[in-house]
């Protein structure tokens, strides 16, 4: 499971006192909700099935999808579907490729999402083995449903525009720049990228 509210304010309350913009963030925005998901094949399926649509889109294809497979949490049912039925749901050719892949490694027990590397880097490099699933993807795998505090997904745009906006910089800063600055945020990073999402958000004013 994810960070707990109560782990997020700890792990902030540390980063407060490493970065005072940080203390400043959380004084205008208050402390962020947990983001937390279940672990496992379903949380990652619907992962696949958000990708590059709206939030509702996505919640559409995801009910039409368990309504057509009984459940969308059974591996073995999105294998025994046809691809007709899947369409019907409203998974693109793309798309059913990318969701069969993963249920075939899930099923097949060739990627065991309860046993997932312990190192974080072996862990992302385990998860973008599966078609469709990227950096991006397997950092907020870890991050929230996992709850592996230190993930930092740098790549993400939202995380590099409210860094760069908390820590006062006058341009965005790149993903490497973003990488380089959270250096001394360790092991406290993933409270770090959800602070900056709530952040983001909240639409406030960095004076």
């Amino acid at each position: 499971m994810g960070l707990s509210a109560e782990q997020l304010r700890e792990a902030l309350d540390a980063l407060a006192t490493i970065e005072p913009a940080f203390a400043a963030a959380v004084g205008r925005v208050g402390y962020p909700p947990p983001r937390i998901r279940e672990p496992g094949y379903a949380t990652l399926l619907r992962t696949i099935v958000g990708q590059q649509v709206s939030v509702h889109a996505a919640a559409a294809v995801w009910r039409r999808l368990e309504e057509a497979l009984g459940t969308a949490d059974d591996p073995a049912r999105l294998i025994a579907a046809d691809d007709e039925t899947l369409r019907a749901a409203g998974l693109s050719r793309q798309k059913i490729g990318y969701a069969r892949s993963l249920a075939e490694e899930v099923a097949s027990g060739r990627l065991d999402l309860s046993a997932l590397p312990k190192d974080d880097e072996e862990a992302i490099t385990a998860l973008t083995r599966i078609k469709g699933i990227g950096r991006w993807s397997a950092e907020i795998y870890l991050l929230f449903a996992e709850g592996r505090p230190d993930i930092w997904p740098a790549g993400d745009l939202a995380v590099q525009v409210e860094v760069g906006r908390i820590l006062g910089h006058a341009e965005r800063p790149n993903e490497k720049l973003v990488r380089v600055l959270a250096e001394p945020w360790r092991p406290h990073r993933g409270a770090a990228a959800i602070l900056a999402w709530h952040h983001y958000n909240s639409k406030m004013e960095v004076i």
